[in-house]
């Protein structure tokens, strides 16, 4: 008899700024190595937006502003990490900010860096991160024109 699955439910955002006519994309490195978009776990009581803001600020110092009319599912099992009837849910959010310092939350967050899409691209490390991206940017290059 196979166990239920259990569900498990992060919240984050593809955060960027301007730079004059360029988009910069903000990409965090957790100490296991891995460039992620800042995201974490819900807590009771928290909507979705509100768990994306709260980890942003935590991770990285910023306070940001979401982008109306995006929202993507990411969905992967964690058997990786010995629990393979559990199933991470993160839903990620289009955010921007201005005129902030990034600071990173040093319990969790190496390294912060700000790149442009290709380079971006070129540093995640992992195929559901580029796609999320890719849909990220192309939100972005269709609310520019």
């Amino acid at each position: 008899m196979s166990e239920e699955l259990q569900y498990e439910k992060s919240c984050g955002a593809v955060v960027y700024c301007q730079k004059g006519n360029d988009i910069k994309y903000l990409l965090v490195c957790e100490h296991g190595g891995y460039w992620v978009f800042p995201k974490g776990h819900m807590e009771t009581g928290e909507s979705e937006h509100e768990t994306a803001l709260r980890e942003v600020k935590e991770e990285t110092g910023l306070d940001v502003a979401f982008v109306d009319g995006f929202r993507v599912k990411d969905e992967h099992n964690l058997a990786r990490e010995g629990r393979p009837n559990t199933i991470k849910q993160t839903i990620y959010f289009l955010a921007n900010y201005e005129n902030q310092t990034f600071v990173p939350q040093e319990s969790e967050i190496s390294r912060i860096v700000l790149l442009d899409f290709e380079a971006a691209m070129a540093t995640l490390q992992f195929d559901s991160f580029k796609h999320i991206l890719t849909r990220a940017h192309n939100f972005l290059e269709q609310k520019r024109y």
